[in-house]
């Protein structure tokens, strides 16, 4: 990643909640049809998140700690906040003195965008202001949130028309996609309770969702994206529900980087 700050434009996608295997047996099945070319011949990476809700996962995924990969390591990673004694700092990492991520590439002459989604986005508290004060612009509206039913394409329009008003300044784009979360029945129901099957449903139509947003970037630079889920979550598996819980469909999530 070091060599690609300053010569392509950066997306970071968290699919708020997404369960590793929801979203492997969508792909699976042939049902994502936008991020299909990108997940190669094996679909989804299955990665440890750093954190089993949003706000602490976010807060270590800013600061260079993504989701850990299966097996012994260490693990290089792409890009880290300086500190001594790292291991997985290597020649390749891309290494700043700012806490975040978002915050060094402001300095590198990134344009940094932030796509609300959960309520740790909404900015409607001092706690909801921490993680989009990071950036130089942050959005959040109720029909970007978790209980609009076309929250993706609305944060995939927001998304666009900010790319456009950044000119030809390199962009940094993040998205909290907010549609997985609870609630999300109406994606495939009349009616509640959420289940594992209308979380998978919400994946689906946020693939969807997401194709002009990809159309967009392809058209404009070349771009790195990140897409991976922040947690997932329990929908009765040995008694749990929710998140924010040590079971292994909170801690194990899917992961994926490509170029566009």
């Amino acid at each position: 990643m070091k060599n690609l700050v300053g010569h392509a434009d950066i997306c970071f996608l968290t699919f708020d909640t997404l369960r590793y295997d929801a979203a492997q047996q969508a792909w699976l099945e042939g049902k994502l049809q936008t991020l299909q070319p990108y997940l190669g011949a094996h679909g989804w990476e299955q990665r440890h998140t750093p954190g089993s809700f949003t706000y602490a996962a976010h807060q270590a995924f800013f600061s260079g700690f993504l989701p850990t990969p299966l097996g012994s390591g260490p693990h290089p990673r792409l890009y880290a906040a300086q500190f001594a004694g790292s291991l997985t700092t290597t020649e390749t990492t891309f290494r700043f003195q700012e806490a975040t991520l978002p915050e060094a590439l402001r300095r590198c002459g990134y344009h940094t965008i932030c796509i609300g989604g959960t309520g740790f986005f909404n900015q409607q508290n001092e706690l909801s202001r921490v993680l989009p004060g990071l950036f130089a612009e942050a959005h959040w509206r109720p029909d970007l949130g978790v209980a609009c039913r076309e929250s993706a394409e609305n944060q995939v329009r927001q998304a666009i028309s900010s790319i456009v008003s950044a000119g030809k300044s390199r962009i940094f784009l993040f998205i909290n996609i907010s549609a997985i979360h609870q609630p999300n029945w109406f994606y495939a129901a009349d009616s509640g309770p959420d289940t594992l099957a209308t979380h998978t449903a919400a994946l689906i139509a946020v693939d969807k969702a997401l194709s002009p947003l990809f159309s967009h970037l392809k058209q404009r630079a070349p771009t790195f994206v990140i897409a991976c889920s922040d947690h997932g979550h329990a929908y009765g598996e040995d008694g749990y529900y929710g998140h924010r819980l040590g079971h292994d469909v909170v801690w194990t999530v899917p992961y994926a980087e490509f170029m566009l």
